[in-house]
């Protein structure tokens, strides 16, 4: 026996047959004998609309009201799987994320989790067998005592947050996939699941464009070192031995693996645009009068390449933000010409982040330089580059995104065999 946190996203609660089909999951780990708290996303499609509700309503609403409306979806789902689980036979309650409460900054609609108190959880394990179907996503703020929403895949950070603070054994997190897979299997055919990846492979992959985690949960679960099994919803949930190894993979600490491959796997992002300011006078404060501006806008940035002139008296500096940010960073940036002193500006949207990830790299040289050698071999010209310890990232143009993928796959033996 032992306890365990099952999240299921949106596509796997995305109607009634389908919270029925959760449901079944439930009661195969309840009927082993298992503690269970369950984590739900609102159904699919349900947070868009909620979204767009607000948008529609006013385009400059309130963001504590916001989160108000958007927490709802999550409240519906948590009601009826409860309700299928009772159907059942088997104990079930919902709460919604302050009942518990799932205490937050007041960060609305981007809040982090500040605490869980989660001893009436573990209470209701032990004197009912009771259980827990717990609204994803979102918290409260003590201080304001208002709902708070976690952002874009917050139900996955709730989850490994829950599993910490009621000291589960594992985390599952049941998605339309069945597991962590080398790269995206809908670009390269060949792309394997793996069966392990530490979570510092997997914190790279999620932050580079793996949309599997969010990255957040990845974090958590390596602070806490909170192992989390990322399985398939679909799976009949009869077929499954709930006290064997379902297909999936386990995410954690790179001592539970026994051998680290060099490349784990390569992710991709075409959500890039590149931003280039030409001739700017090379001296102290140029890169704060930039990348100042840029953080007070809060436009994240990723990529820089820095080129100095011959005569030293001038510089090219280039970097990379989010395509949803081009706009407000080349408005930015325009902005502050004057104290930046650039002579021209050069952007392109059309571009995309290439980057191969492995813990393995540590010990091993020029993994970097067999890339940048295929890629040539391909004719795929190379805009920028950044490395750190376990990854390393290219941007190319995108038109050739695809193809660096699988030739890079292929390169470091990640094809299935």
């Amino acid at each position: 026996m032992g306890r365990l946190v099952m999240k299921f996203g949106g596509t796997s609660v995305a109607n009634l047959d389908r919270i029925r089909n959760v449901a079944r999951h439930i009661k195969r780990e309840v009927d082993a004998g298992h503690d269970v708290a369950v984590v739900v996303s609102a159904m699919a499609g349900k947070t868009n609309e909620l979204v767009e509700w607000c948008r529609d309503a006013s385009a400059l609403h309130d963001a504590r009201e916001y989160d108000a409306v958007v927490a709802s979806g999550e409240q519906v789902t948590a009601g009826l799987l409860a309700i299928a689980l009772q159907a059942m036979g088997i104990e079930a309650r919902s709460w919604q994320g302050w009942q518990i409460p799932i205490k937050t900054s007041d960060a609305h609609a981007s809040a982090r989790i500040l605490d869980i108190e989660g001893s009436e959880l573990i209470h209701r394990f032990k004197d009912r067998k009771e259980v827990a179907v717990i609204c994803g996503f979102q918290g409260i703020n003590p201080q304001t005592g208002r709902i708070t929403t976690l952002g874009r895949g917050g139900s996955d950070t709730s989850a490994v947050a829950i599993a910490v603070a009621v000291r589960a054994d594992r985390c599952d997190i049941y998605t339309d996939v069945d597991g962590v897979y080398t790269t995206d299997p809908r670009v390269v055919p060949k792309a394997r699941r793996l069966d392990r990846i530490a979570f510092e492979d997997m914190l790279e992959l999620a932050s580079l464009g793996a949309k599997v985690l969010q990255v957040r949960s990845v974090e958590l679960g390596m602070v806490h070192n909170m192992p989390i099994f990322v399985r398939s919803s679909f799976d009949k949930p009869e077929d499954i031995d709930a006290h064997g190894t379902p297909p999936g993979t386990l995410i954690c600490s790179e001592e539970e693996i026994m051998e680290n491959h060099v490349v784990t796997g390569i992710a991709f992002s075409k959500d890039e645009a590149q931003i280039s300011l030409r001739q700017i006078e090379d001296k102290p404060g140029v890169a704060a009068s930039i990348f100042g501006p840029l953080a007070e806008a809060n436009i994240n940035v990723d990529m820089i390449v820095q080129n100095v002139s011959e005569d030293g008296k001038a510089t090219d500096l280039t970097f990379t933000v989010p395509a949803s940010d081009y706009d407000r960073a080349r408005d930015t940036i325009t902005s502050a010409k004057t104290r930046i002193g650039y002579a021209r500006i050069d952007t392109a949207t059309d571009v995309a982040k290439v980057s191969v990830i492995g813990s393995g790299m540590r010990s091993h040289a020029g993994v970097a330089a067999k890339a940048f050698a295929a890629l040539a071999a391909r004719n795929i010209n190379i805009r920028a580059i950044t490395t750190s310890e376990i990854k390393f990232s290219v941007l190319i143009d995108a038109a050739y995104t695809e193809l660096a993928v699988r030739t890079l796959h292929t390169l470091y033996g990640l094809d299935q065999v």
